[in-house]
Parts: structure tokens; C-alpha cells; sequence
């Protein structure tokens, strides 16, 4: 009996400086640069180029952007077919014929 309740003390000792011991990691805020004028430290401040309130409402992947990237990505003569609020289905064709490539309703119209 001993010997368990030994073993439940060591093994709550442990969990609890488990959680005690660790911290969060930290990001490195700053970066040195090399340049003519020497070593110089650059402080980086991430919440300015973050928006917190996430992105702007109405601006997702237009017509002539779709268009745009379909044809980057090889399709002749795309033709938007379907627009819904989470994707842009267009349509074209091939060397091998006809193709469909589907977008991210997003900003920069990334392939899905």
C-alpha cells in the first residue's frame, strides 16, 4: 500500500512541474542586418503588418482575376461558370480538351 501511494505522489509531482516548467515559446522580434554601414538591428513589429479584423468584406477573386490565373495555368479561352461565396469554377480548354480549375473565393485566387 506504500508503494502506491509512493508511485500516485511521484507521478503528481511530476505532471505538476510539468505544467509549472513550461513556458511559451517566444518569437524573435528582431533581425541584425549587414550592410556598408555596419551591423544594424531591425526591431520587426508584427501586430502592424497583421489586420486583426481579418479581410475586407467584398473583395474576393473577380471575374478578370479568375480569368487571369486560368490562363497562367495553361487553359485557353476561360469562361467563368460558377461563382459561389467560398469558390470560382472556371472552365476552358486544353491541349486535351476541355478543363475545369476551381479557385478559392480569396484574395490572390488560389487553386484549389
Amino acid at each position: 500500500m506504500y508503494k502506491v501511494i509512493q508511485i500516485a505522489g511521484l507521478a503528481i509531482t511530476m505532471a505538476v512541474s510539468g505544467f509549472v516548467m513550461t513556458a511559451p515559446a517566444q518569437a524573435q522580434d528582431m533581425e541584425l542586418r549587414i550592410g556598408r554601414d555596419g551591423v544594424r538591428p531591425v526591431i520587426r513589429e508584427r501586430d502592424r503588418e497583421v489586420d486583426r479584423r481579418g479581410p475586407p468584406r467584398g473583395r474576393g477573386c473577380g471575374e478578370r482575376e479568375a480569368r487571369a490565373a486560368a490562363r497562367a495555368s495553361g487553359l485557353r479561352d476561360p469562361e467563368i461558370v460558377r461563382v459561389t461565396p467560398r469558390r470560382v469554377v472556371v472552365q476552358g480548354f486544353t491541349r486535351r480538351g476541355q478543363d475545369t480549375i476551381t479557385f478559392a473565393n480569396e484574395r490572390g485566387c488560389p487553386e484549389i
